[in-house]
């Protein structure tokens, strides 16, 4: 189960986003996460909480953005979205192709962390 470690380093990346000294907590983080990775949304959202655990992330709330694969078909002249991992043709004219446009995303989207107002001078 590798979603456990991409985790990690989703966690890893957003303590080290907030200004030391500071110890707020993360409400809400947003991931982009391709098709092509690999992972599985349902498995990321069960790792969340272990990955989590004890981090400036406990107890926040995971949302994905799971992005569909697509390749570049040069017969159809256009990006066409591919359902199959292993796929690497067009799924319309099933010409060949290599040139992978999307799928292959894991990006932390966006942050949403307490307000600093909430914290004692």
């Amino acid at each position: 189960m590798h979603e456990l470690g991409l985790l990690s380093g989703v966690v890893s990346a957003t303590e080290s986003s907030i200004p030391s000294g500071k110890n707020r907590r993360v409400l809400r983080i947003a991931l982009r996460v391709g098709a092509r990775l690999g992972a599985i949304p349902e498995a990321l959202e069960g790792a969340w909480p272990i990955a989590s655990s004890g981090s400036a992330c406990d107890g926040a709330e995971l949302l994905i953005d799971f992005i569909p694969a697509s390749v570049w078909c040069p017969q159809c002249d256009g990006e066409v979205e591919i359902d199959e991992f292993f796929a690497l043709c067009c799924p319309v004219c099933g010409t060949p192709t290599a040139d992978l446009r999307s799928g292959r995303e894991f990006e932390i989207a966006w942050v949403d962390i307490e307000d600093p107002k909430d914290e004692e001078p």
